[in-house]
C-alpha cells in the first residue's frame, strides 16, 4: 500500500475565529485519538489555543510568533522531525499528527514544505485538509479576505461552524458558495463545535453527480477564480496525462489553486489525484472500484486568471498530439465570471 508505515498528517485551517480550536478540543476527547499529537500555530508570541486543548497537553506543541505558511516553516519541519525521533525511540505514540494553522495561513506553502522534504515525505503523508468556516461571518470573510478563499480552495472537507447561532437559510447560502468555490470539497456542519470523529475519515474523490446538479448562480464575488469538472468516459494513459499535468503546473502552478479527482488508468483500481497549486500529492493507487458506482475518470480544476476552456483546449491538443483522444464529458462551473 502507498501509505504503509507512514503517519497521517491532517491540516486544520480556517479564518480567524472560525472555531478550529473548539472543534479540535471536542474531537480529541475521543479515546480513538489517544495516539494523536497536535501542533498549534499561533501568529502572536503569546499563544493561548494550546492551553485550551488540555486533554492532550503533553502531546500538544505550540509554534508561536509567526505563521507556518511563511516565516515559520522551518520550525514546523523541525517539530515533525522531533516527533518522529521520539516515536522511533518509543517515547511518543504517533498514530496521527494534526496541525492547526493560524487564521491567516495559506495551506499551500505548508503542503509544499512537507511534501518536498526528503525525510518527512518518507514518514508522513497528508491525508486531508479540513477548513472551518464561521456561519455567522463566513460570507464576509470570503468577500473581504483572500486567505479565507485560499483555505476553502485547499480543503478536502469544509466544516461550517457556529450553525447554532445562524439561521438555516444563512447556512444553506454559505454551503452553496463553498460548493461554487471548491466543487471537490465535502461539506459538514457543526453546532457548538460538535462534530463526529468521522470527519477525520479522509474523503477520496469529488462527487460528480453533485457537481452536475450545481447551479452557477452564486457569486456576487468580483474575482477571477474559475472552476471546472471534467469526466472521461474511457481510461486515460496515465503516463501521458501525467506529462500534460506536469507541464500545466510548471507553467501555471501559482494560478492553479486545486486539482483533485479519481483517474481510471485501465487497471483493477483507480488512481486518486490531489494537488494544490504546483504541488501534487503522491498519487494513491486504490485496489478496486468497489466504492464507486461508475468506472470513469472525474477531475476538478480550480484556477485563477485561467478560463475553463483554456484547460480543456490544452488537454485536447495534447491528447491529439500523442494520438490518444478519450471521450470527454465536460462540466464547466464558472460562478465568479
Amino acid at each position: 500500500m502507498l501509505h504503509e508505515n507512514k503517519t497521517p498528517l491532517t491540516i486544520v485551517t480556517g479564518f480567524l475565529g472560525s472555531g478550529k480550536t473548539t472543534l479540535l478540543s471536542n474531537v480529541l476527547k475521543d479515546k480513538s485519538f489517544a495516539g494523536t499529537s497536535v501542533i498549534i500555530n499561533e501568529y502572536g508570541q503569546a499563544g493561548l489555543d494550546h492551553r485550551l486543548i488540555r486533554r492532550i497537553e503533553e502531546r500538544t506543541t505550540l509554534l508561536s510568533g509567526g505563521c507556518v505558511c511563511c516565516n515559520r516553516r522551518e520550525d514546523l519541519v523541525a517539530e515533525l522531525q522531533d516527533m518522529l525521533n521520539a516515536h522511533q525511540k518509543g517515547e511518543l505514540p504517533l498514530d496521527r499528527v494534526i496541525l492547526e494553522t493560524t487564521g491567516l495561513a495559506d495551506p499551500a506553502p505548508i503542503l509544499f514544505s512537507i511534501l518536498t522534504h526528503p525525510l518527512l515525505v518518507h514518514h508522513f503523508y497528508i491525508d486531508m485538509v479540513i477548513a472551518c468556516l464561521d456561519a455567522a461571518n463566513g460570507e464576509l470573510h470570503l468577500q473581504n479576505n483572500p486567505e479565507s478563499v485560499k483555505q476553502i480552495v485547499a480543503a478536502d472537507r469544509v466544516i461550517i461552524t457556529k450553525t447554532d447561532i445562524s439561521s438555516p437559510e444563512v447556512v444553506e447560502t454559505l454551503r452553496q458558495k463553498i460548493q461554487l468555490i471548491n466543487p471537490a470539497a465535502q461539506i459538514s456542519t457543526a453546532a457548538h463545535g460538535q462534530v463526529g470523529i468521522d470527519i477525520f475519515a479522509a474523503p477520496i474523490a469529488p462527487d460528480i453527480d453533485r457537481l452536475q446538479n450545481l447551479s452557477a448562480t452564486a457569486g456576487e464575488h468580483a474575482t477571477n477564480i474559475h472552476s471546472m469538472a471534467i469526466q472521461f468516459e474511457k481510461p486515460l494513459d496515465w503516463l501521458a496525462f501525467g506529462i500534460w499535468l506536469s507541464m500545466l503546473l510548471q507553467k501555471h502552478g501559482e494560478s492553479m489553486f486545486r486539482v483533485k479527482g479519481i483517474v481510471d488508468v485501465g487497471e483493477l483500481g483507480p488512481i486518486v489525484l490531489n494537488g494544490v497549486q504546483h504541488i501534487i500529492h503522491p498519487p494513491q493507487h486504490l485496489p478496486d472500484w468497489r466504492d464507486y458506482e461508475e468506472r470513469n475518470s472525474q477531475i476538478v480544476f480550480i484556477m485563477r486568471d485561467i478560463q475553463p476552456q483554456q484547460i480543456l483546449a490544452s488537454l485536447n491538443a495534447f491528447q491529439h498530439l500523442i494520438g490518444a483522444e478519450p471521450e470527454i464529458k465536460e462540466i464547466c462551473l464558472d460562478p465568479f465570471a
